[in-house]
């Protein structure tokens, strides 16, 4: 058996000072009011390369100009109505490397990365060659990607897609986890498609129940899977969360490999279009 700790108790909100990453903070400050949770406003300083090559004298000046300009935005930044009554530490690192996120989240004990990213353009664009992809890659810590403002932080219905492999047992465990803690209803999802990697109903079943038997300590939950087919894993899961009218699409991902393993091909404008929900993903 498999323990999870107890969730929720320190997020991160990576903040750039633009509107989607106000977008993520509203949405962590939502949660943390309803658990008591504690918000570390996160902000990377933007040293570019130029400036590094430049004097040490002059890089020491930028820096600290950078430095006070960021706690000046962040004054501004942290005067919402919506952080009332919610703790908040602002936190500036000096340089922008996406796994400086990941110490700090180390060094916090942070259990949940809030992250804010651009546009609706598909999930390909969202995962591939981003910042947001950058953050997940190097994460330890799950991360929940908000693309939109959310008029409330409700959860009700989380689309879980998984391939059943025995290495993201542990990621459902946690994912599963991190929904109860959403007062959420999970709904697994497996996408067959009819080119590379078609299964049967037999083989999928076959492959289901000895993930559960390792997962929950039976099959039962096989009943509650929904085997769907598509003409590809990334069209499976957008029209699978359209039609049962998902908060937030839930999945697993492989480190440095990102999603790439998952997200091939290109999708439809229409399609992608749905990939403004919430995502929350769960490193393998």
């Amino acid at each position: 058996m498999i323990l999870t700790r107890k969730l929720m108790k320190t997020i991160i909100v990576p903040v750039d000072f633009s509107e989607h990453s106000e977008f993520a903070l509203k949405a962590a400050a939502s949660l943390a009011k309803k658990k008591g949770d504690h918000i570390i406003a996160l902000h990377m300083l933007d040293i570019q390369a130029d400036y590094i090559s430049e004097s040490p004298s002059y890089l020491q000046e930028r820096t600290a100009f950078l430095y006070k300009l960021a706690e000046k935005n962040f004054r501004s930044f942290l005067k919402k109505g919506y952080l009332k009554e919610v703790k908040v530490t602002p936190i500036i690192k000096h340089f922008k490397v996406f796994s400086e996120i990941n110490e700090v989240a180390k060094e916090e004990n942070a259990d949940l990365i809030f992250m804010g990213s651009h546009g609706a353009t598909g999930m390909k664009e969202l995962f591939v060659g981003s910042n947001t992809e950058k953050v997940i890659r190097f994460s330890e810590i799950p991360v929940l990607v908000i693309k939109n403002d959310l008029t409330n932080f409700d959860f009700g219905d989380v689309v879980y897609a998984t391939d059943f492999s025995k290495e993201s047992i542990e990621a459902y465990i946690r994912i599963k986890s991190i929904v109860e803690e959403f007062q959420g209803k999970i709904h697994i999802l497996y996408i067959n498609t009819p080119y590379e990697g078609f299964k049967t109903s037999s083989e999928m079943e076959n492959l289901a129940t000895s993930f559960f038997k390792i997962a929950e300590g039976n099959a039962e939950k096989i009943k509650e899977v929904n085997f769907f087919s598509d003409t590809s894993v990334e069209k499976g899961i957008l029209n699978f969360a359209n039609f049962l009218g998902a908060d937030l699409i839930a999945l697993s991902t492989h480190g440095r490999k990102g999603l790439s393993h998952l997200f091939k091909g290109s999708l439809s404008e229409d399609i992608a279009n749905h990939s403004a929900l919430p995502i929350l993903t769960v490193k393998i």
